[in-house]
């Protein structure tokens, strides 16, 4: 805890006077322009990565970057939850799926049974794309067809295909390549991903 409020101290002292402005309107209500759907993992922070500012970006993070299945019968949906809100309340411009090199998720969904507690019954949402790669796609294969699962997903939450057909909003696939740090960019005319400084 000592490294966090330490951490802490240097957004007071650094960061805080410049910003305080900001935050004060912040403080009144949020207007993000892009949902950000990306992995847990601690290695890819979106608002790193998009060099975005407190308020920008409405993020939902978990294991693999998934977009579940819509569903509407009972459980605890919080991943859906969070996309009905960005889109039905937030009125985002665009939802971004963000992916990434070395997914332990991707990794652990083509591993098949993990000991880790609810990952594998999660990460076996991923079974179109590993089906998709075929049984000797490489990993970054699935994490591409991961992606372009998780954008056609989306296109079956009625408040997300209207919002498409209604406002213009956007669904746009990303990967983030950690040892380079190149992004690419899903093309779906071409049906590739593209890195981002060449689309």
């Amino acid at each position: 805890m000592k490294s966090l409020i330490a951490g802490y101290r240097k957004f007071r002292q650094e960061v805080w006077p410049h910003s305080q402005a900001h935050f004060e309107e912040l403080a009144k209500g949020q207007q993000p322009h892009t949902l950000v759907i990306s992995c847990s993992d601690s290695r890819v922070d979106p608002a790193t990565i998009f060099s975005a500012e407190p308020g920008d970006l409405f993020v939902i993070r978990n294991v693999a970057s998934i977009v579940p299945p819509y569903e509407t019968y009972g459980g605890y949906h919080g991943v859906s939850a969070a996309i009905a809100f960005a889109v039905v309340n937030l009125k985002v411009a665009r939802i971004v799926v963000l992916g990434h090199e070395s997914c332990g998720g991707v990794a652990a969904a083509i591993a098949g049974e993990v000991p880790t507690p609810f990952v594998s019954q999660w990460v076996s949402l991923l079974e179109p794309a590993i089906h998709t790669c075929g049984a000797h796609g490489d990993r970054l294969a699935v994490e591409y067809e991961s992606i372009r699962l998780s954008l056609d997903r989306l296109m079956t939450f009625p408040f997300v295909a209207e919002s498409v057909t209604r406002d213009g909003l956007q669904l746009i696939g990303a990967h983030f390549k950690i040892s380079d740090g190149t992004l690419s960019v899903f093309d779906p005319q071409a049906g590739v991903f593209k890195q981002a400084d060449d689309a």
